[in-house]
This record gives structure tokens, C-alpha cells and sequence, in this order.
């Protein structure tokens, strides 16, 4: 159940209204976390720059790889919100990662999901090859950008655990039985 209500664009500032819009042209929907986040701006806006980190990391890791990163910290927080819609992303692009067969990485790839699933278990723990391989694979300031944006995906995972944001509808179909089992297993 969820902790806070949804909040409503009816009755909302014009500040709010215009975030609605903006979500409603740019998706077609404003998700549920959007809508709790909305009960205050400016903790609203903070969240918001997880698009910025993102948009710039794609150009540097590549759109499935950087997706993995998000699905293996979301999985291995166990946030079932974004592990969800992670999952979604790859279900309607023809995959799934479950399908540890079919589900093939790459290298940069392997080494985004060890990261972010140590990140998220315990990153006073992340493992020294993680740590040699990423300094073989990007530049000092692509490490800081992954290690930031792997703080705003937990940060995210963590305002979506905590205020118990409910699935989105669009979600719903996506958690099956085997992947809620699957994100509360212990990472990937």
C-alpha cells in the first residue's frame, strides 16, 4: 500500500500543472512516482536530473548498456518500481534478462552489471577488478559520471521503497510472478 496519495494535477499550482503537461507530451503519462515526487518541487527537481545523467551516459556507454546498470542496481536494492520498469524496456525490446542464455553481454556491459550490483549491495564492497576494469574501459570523468548516476538510481530506488510507490499500470503485466521472485533474490 502505498505510503503518500498520488498527487493530482487538478487544484495543483500552475508550477505543478506545467510538470503534468510537460510529462503528458514528452510520455503520455505522468508515472506514479512522478506524482508523489510532485507533493514537493524542489525534492521533485533534484530527482529529475536522473534524465540529464542519463542522456549524457548513453552517449558514452550506449543505451542497453547503461540500462543494465539501472536494472542490476534496481534488482539488487530490490526495488521493485524500477526493477520493473527496467524490465519492461527489455521484455518490448525482445529480451529478457532473466533468460541468462539468451540475455548475452558484452564486456563493457558484464562489467556495468557487476558494478551496479555491487554498488547496490554493499559499496563498501565493490571488488578490485570491478574497480581495474573500469579504469580500463573509461576515462576518470566516465567513472564519475557512472558512480553519480549509480547514487541517483539508488537514491531513486530508495524514495520509491520507502514512500511504497505503487506499480504503475503500464508495469503491472511486467511482474510476474518469477520476477518478483526474482527482485527479492539477492542481485542477479
Amino acid at each position: 500500500m502505498s505510503y503518500l496519495p498520488l498527487y493530482e494535477r487538478e487544484g495543483a499550482s500552475a508550477e505543478v500543472q506545467a510538470e503534468f503537461d510537460y510529462w503528458n507530451e514528452r510520455s503520455g503519462r505522468v508515472t506514479n512516482m512522478k506524482r508523489t515526487l510532485l507533493h514537493d518541487l524542489p525534492t521533485y527537481r533534484a530527482y529529475m536530473e536522473w534524465y540529464p545523467l542519463y542522456d549524457g551516459l548513453v552517449q558514452a556507454v550506449g543505451k542497453r548498456a547503461l540500462n543494465i546498470f539501472c536494472y542490476a542496481i534496481s534488482t539488487s536494492n530490490h526495488c521493485l518500481l524500477c526493477s520493473t520498469f527496467f524490465q519492461q524496456i527489455f521484455i518490448d525490446a525482445g529480451e529478457d534478462p532473466a533468460d541468462k542464455g539468451a540475455f548475452q553481454l558484452t564486456k563493457t556491459e558484464q562489467l556495468l552489471l557487476d558494478l551496479g550490483s555491487a554498488i547496490a549491495t554493499d559499496p563498501n564492497r565493490v571488488p578490485e577488478s570491478v574497480y581495474v576494469s573500469l579504469k580500463e574501459t573509461f576515462s576518470d570523468e566516465q567513472i564519475v559520471q557512472l558512480i553519480g548516476f549509480a547514487a541517483q538510481m539508488v537514491a531513486t530506488n530508495y524514495f520509491n521503497m520507502v514512500t511504497r510507490v505503487p506499480l504503475d499500470e503500464t508495469l503491472e503485466s511486467y511482474a510476474t510472478p518469477e520476477f518478483l521472485a526474482q527482485v527479492a533474490a539477492e542481485g542477479r
